[in-house]
């Protein structure tokens, strides 16, 4: 995973209204829930207190309530409620949710994962998606694959015509993008299979964005051909637009195991002459969405769970010249990861560390003894000031595993 990245990980439509909405992505449990304003709220899901989700609970007010023991939370973790103890309790102060940055935008819900800044990036889209006038619907699901194998196979399209050649739901794509008018569109099976080899073939890297353009021919027949126009955008996007088809994906990881896939159909130009009642357009972009849920995409995802090994790195592939997408993919995922590690670093070092605690009876005249009652560095003296200075080193050690813990998570 790449840290310090927005991540789509909801449709704005999927969050519930009255009551928590729970999710797993980048490997945590998340609660989403609205305050009464409507303001969006992400945070852990796991309840301090003995671990409960409090996505099953339910929303009081500005706050959202565990199901196991009633405790209550705002939007910014902090524990406001514990029935057991009453109403005029003090309520310790390690009772607090771990609240996440979200934004909602191009019908989305975004997760900032990374560090924490005073002021976070602009969710920006390429400039070919976020000018585009069609009309869209939009689709999401989950496949128990690693999201670098899921990316890898929108980067390229020479596998299609192997892939997806003998389920009958693929003469879809048979008569709508390779079929002839003057043949009546019968000729697309025949076209498509032959249509294979890779030509022009162009990459280009601006920033944190990677665009391939190519076409993919029959090679006795150049004019059997179809122009792809490809993009990929770090952490997550892809967009490929060919012909009459264009289609966003944006694969978020929900764990080391598992993706998150949503896909946005455009609607085809031609459909307005095809289909002259508006609102039934809609349904057939739901429908193709469907099928790529149904049939398509399982096809993908069935040589993707025998790959090996369940993630791709740089060097444990053997690309061709073609590949060079994927390559730049590979390439700017290490760089970017590399980045937030040394950021994380840096900050690790700027952090202030903490002063031992010197027992007030030690002085130069009496020097520390060795007894066992001190901290276990020879600065015990047997006064008693021993457990105040263990009592130091050990919130000194959770420091440095806290610290440890980032740099950890940075790497991942």
């Amino acid at each position: 995973m790449i840290p310090n990245q927005w991540y789509p990980i909801l449709q704005t439509g999927d969050i519930k209204r009255d009551k928590p909405t729970g999710v797993r992505r980048m490997g945590e449990e998340l609660v989403l829930w609205r305050d009464l304003a409507g303001t969006l709220v992400c945070q852990s899901a796991r309840c301090p207190h003995k671990g409960a989700n409090i996505a099953e609970g339910r929303l009081k007010g500005n706050t959202v309530e565990c199901p196991y023991h009633g405790f209550r939370y705002n939007a910014e973790g902090t524990c406001k409620v514990v029935p057991a103890l009453g109403p005029d309790a003090r309520i310790p102060q390690s009772l607090q949710l771990k609240t996440y940055p979200v934004r909602e935008q191009h019908g989305l819900v975004w997760l900032w994962w990374g560090e924490a800044r005073e002021q976070l990036p602009e969710i920006e889209l390429p400039h070919e998606l976020a000018g585009n006038p069609r009309p869209h619907e939009t689709i999401s699901w989950t496949r128990p694959v690693h999201y670098t194998r899921y990316i890898e196979s929108l980067l390229e399209f020479y596998h299609v015509t192997f892939v997806h050649r003998d389920h009958w739901t693929n003469n879809i794509d048979y008569t709508f993008m390779y079929g002839t008018a003057r043949n009546l569109w019968t000729d697309g099976r025949e076209r498509y299979l032959a249509a294979n080899k890779i030509v022009n073939h162009e990459v280009e890297v601006d920033g944190t964005t990677i665009r391939s353009t190519f076409d993919q021919c029959e090679e006795a027949n150049p004019a059997n051909s179809s122009h792809f126009d490809l993009i990929y955008q770090a952490p997550g996007l892809t967009h490929v637009k060919t012909g009459l088809l264009e289609i966003t994906t944006w694969l978020t990881p929900i764990d080391d195991e598992n993706t998150l896939a949503i896909m946005r159909l455009y609607e085809y130009p031609q459909l307005r002459t095809m289909v002259p009642i508006k609102p039934l357009r809609p349904w057939v972009l739901r429908a193709s969405l469907l099928m790529e849920k149904l049939v398509q995409d399982p096809q993908d995802v069935g040589i993707m769970l025998r790959q090996e090994p369940k993630v791709s790195e740089r060097g444990v592939n053997k690309f061709i010249a073609v590949d060079e997408m994927n390559a730049k993919f590979l390439q700017m995922r290490d760089r970017l990861k590399a980045e937030a590690l040394a950021g994380a670093e840096a900050e690790a070092k700027a952090a202030p560390t903490e002063t031992p605690e010197i027992p007030v009876a030690q002085t130069a005249k009496t020097p520390p003894t060795t007894n066992g009652k001190g901290n276990g560095n020879g600065n015990g003296n047997g006064n008693g000031n021993g457990s105040k200075d263990a009592h130091g080193a050990r919130r000194k050690r959770a420091g440095s595993a806290d610290r440890e813990d980032g740099l950890t998570k940075a790497r991942s």
